[in-house]
């Protein structure tokens, strides 16, 4: 199954950062509608969630030789 990768801002106060979270999904509107429902269901209390974008993510997350490759290049 796909992964893709979700940026959600919160909001708190006046304060504000961005968190991600991995979304399972075998589409990407279904990633999309099943971020979008993440967001509301994390509205309950006092920090606001709010969905910033979606995309597929192939090697979300993850800090390997790779990548350190591609940023010493």
């Amino acid at each position: 199954m796909p992964m893709f990768m979700a940026e959600f801002k919160l909001r708190f106060g006046e304060r504000k950062w961005y968190v991600r979270r991995i979304v399972e999904a075998s589409s990407m509107e279904e990633a999309e509608e099943k971020a979008r429902r993440y967001a509301e269901l994390m509205n309950r209390g006092e920090v606001k969630w709010e969905l910033g974008y979606v995309i597929e993510a192939k090697r979300p997350l993850l800090v390997g030789e790779e990548e350190l490759k591609k940023l010493s290049a």
